[in-house]
Parts: C-alpha cells; sequence; structure tokens
C-alpha cells in the first residue's frame, strides 16, 4: 500500500468538472442534524483539507440544508462543486419540465449561487416519461443554471434508456449516477459499474461506512452507543446487523488491522479502488470524522489487498433501485 499527502481529485465522468475523491454528504446540515455553526465548521474544514465537493437535496435538513451550505460558501463558492437533487415526491400539477425548473430555482435561491454544478434526479419516477425528464434537465444546462447532470438510484437499463434518449433528442445526458454502494451491499456492481466504465459516466456511491456500521462504533450483542443513527433507529444499521454481517465484519477487521487501519478506512479506500468511483460521500457530524475520511482516500490499495477483500466479501447484493434496507 502506499500514501500521498495531497487529496487526490478525479474527474465527474465527461463532464469536466474535477472533484475530490472523498466528498459531503449534505443530509447532516440543518436539522436533526448540525446547525449553522457546526455546518460551517465542517465546511470550512473541508475546503481546507482539499475536499471541493459537497453533495446535498432540496429536502435534506427539513429544506434547510441547501441554506446553510449557501450561507456557509459565502466569500468561497468557486472553491467548491455543489451537487443538488429535484425529485418527483408527491403530487404535482405542474408539467415535468416546469417542475425541473420550479426546483432548480428554488435549489439556487436557497444556495445563493447563480449555477448549479450538478443537479441529479433522487429517484426514478415510473410515471414520469424520461423523454420529458431529459428535456427539462437539458433547458437547465442550455440557461447556463447547471453545469452537468446526474441520475440517482438509477439501474443499468435506465441509464442505457437516458443515454439512447439523450442521443434521440440532442439534450444534454447524465455525466453520473449516484448509487447505494459500499463493502457489505454492492447492488452496482453486476451492471452499473461496467456500464459507467463503458460509457464514461462517474460513480458517486452514497452511505459508504452503512450509516456508521462500517465506523466500529456498533458492537454485537450490544445496544447502539448513544447518539447514533443504530440509536435513532436507522433502517441501514437495523438491515446491516444480521449474524452473516457481524462475521463479515470481524473479518475485515482483522485485515484492517494487519494494516494498522480501521475498518472506516478501508471501506473508502476499497471503493476508491475502483476507477469508475469520482468521489466517495460521506456525510459526517464533525471535523474530526471529516479528518478520518480524508486520511482514508490517501490510503492506495494494492492488487493483493483487493483480492483479499473480495474473498471475505464474497457474494453480492445485485438490485441498484430496491437497496436492501429498503
Amino acid at each position: 500500500m502506499t500514501g500521498s499527502s495531497e487529496l487526490p481529485r478525479r474527474r465527474l465522468g465527461r463532464s469536466g468538472i474535477e472533484v475530490s475523491v472523498v466528498g459531503l454528504g449534505g443530509n447532516t446540515f440543518g436539522p436533526p442534524r448540525l446547525d449553522e455553526a457546526m455546518t460551517t465548521r465542517v465546511i470550512a474544514a473541508a475546503l481546507d483539507s482539499g475536499v471541493n465537493f459537497v453533495d446535498t437535496a432540496i429536502v435534506y435538513g427539513g429544506g434547510e440544508s441547501e441554506v446553510l451550505i449557501g450561507r456557509a460558501l459565502q466569500g468561497r463558492r468557486d472553491e467548491m462543486v455543489v451537487a443538488t437533487k429535484c425529485n418527483f415526491f408527491g403530487a404535482s400539477d405542474l408539467p415535468v419540465v416546469d417542475r425541473i425548473r420550479q426546483q432548480a430555482e428554488e435549489s439556487l435561491r436557497k444556495l445563493g449561487t447563480d449555477r448549479i454544478d450538478l443537479l441529479q434526479i433522487h429517484f426514478p419516477a415510473e410515471d414520469v416519461a424520461p423523454e420529458e425528464l431529459l428535456t427539462g434537465l437539458d433547458r437547465l444546462v442550455r440557461d447556463g443554471k447547471v453545469r452537468a447532470i446526474g441520475a440517482c438510484n438509477y439501474a443499468g437499463w435506465r441509464l442505457a434508456e437516458s443515454a439512447v434518449l439523450a442521443r434521440e433528442l440532442g439534450t444534454a445526458t447524465f455525466v453520473s449516477v449516484q448509487n447505494y454502494h459500499h463493502l457489505l451491499a454492492r447492488p452496482s456492481a453486476s451492471e452499473v459499474l461496467p456500464f459507467c466504465r463503458r460509457h464514461g459516466l462517474g460513480f458517486l456511491p452514497y452511505h459508504p461506512l452503512a450509516g456508521g456500521f462500517l465506523t466500529g462504533k456498533y458492537r454485537r450483542g450490544q445496544p447502539p452507543p448513544e447518539g447514533t443513527r443504530g440509536a435513532a433507529g436507522s433502517p441501514i444499521v437495523t438491515a446491516m446487523s444480521t449474524e452473516a454481517n457481524w462475521d463479515t465484519l470481524d473479518r475485515l477487521g482483522a485485515f484492517a488491522r494487519e494494516q494498522g487501519r480501521t475498518v472506516g478506512e478501508l471501506a473508502i479506500a476499497w471503493l476508491l479502488s475502483t476507477d469508475v468511483i469520482s468521489s466517495v460521500i460521506a456525510g459526517v457530524s464533525n471535523p474530526e470524522q471529516l479528518a478520518a475520511n480524508v486520511a482514508a482516500a490517501r490510503w492506495q490499495l494494492e492488487d493483493g489487498d483487493i483480492r483479499a477483500v473480495d474473498a471475505i466479501l464474497g457474494g453480492y447484493w445485485d438490485d441498484p433501485e430496491r437497496p436492501p434496507y429498503a
């Protein structure tokens, strides 16, 4: 294994946008997690440590995540690549194109910026025609309000369908896909990651630490520590807490300790050993957690390390549109 003193950056698909290999998950900013003061501290620490990518959504933090990020970036907006998401949650009388524009305008206002670097569809919606979706996103790109577009929670066939339609319609095409993916749940391994590699999309794994299950804070047979997601009844942590996963976690922990590392560091380093992963998005509660993620990103696994980890992991969950905690 090797190390580096600088936090590397990778291209976000074919967009030309360069992002740090570790990004900030905006789902911790705002109620009920971090207040404005801590959000500002975390974002300042991120920029100072070389992290230039933050991923949020119009619904995160009770709608306040974008507001807090925008305030924290005052005077430093050009240092950060900002990604957010629009959605089709709930009923609406607006046409698809107008609904996308309305949410994008609201995000721009909340963020206090004149452009969104990456606008993503949060979840696929069966009642939304992909042609209308792409047309709506394309208009924002043409108007200069959005630099690039991406998808979240998309299966390989949806990405393929969207790529064909974008080519036929002459619209902007997805440059990235953000899916649930980590050491213990790898739903994108069979189709989505190969699609990204073949067609030049950047992959953005979310919940890389399985809601904290991969950090070592939980213990088999013991109640979750107070103040953790597990104690709050997180469905992700609950889904991970199986005997098979505890056994795998023990083996991963033993391997990490042999390298003088933690399972949390291994989780991030293992993800970054996949070339099409542009950035590992991780929510943090304080600058110390951020520093641990940055340190993990400087650990480059050798081929033998990767083979050893893969032997521990065995098979994988293969449904990208239905994460195992759903």
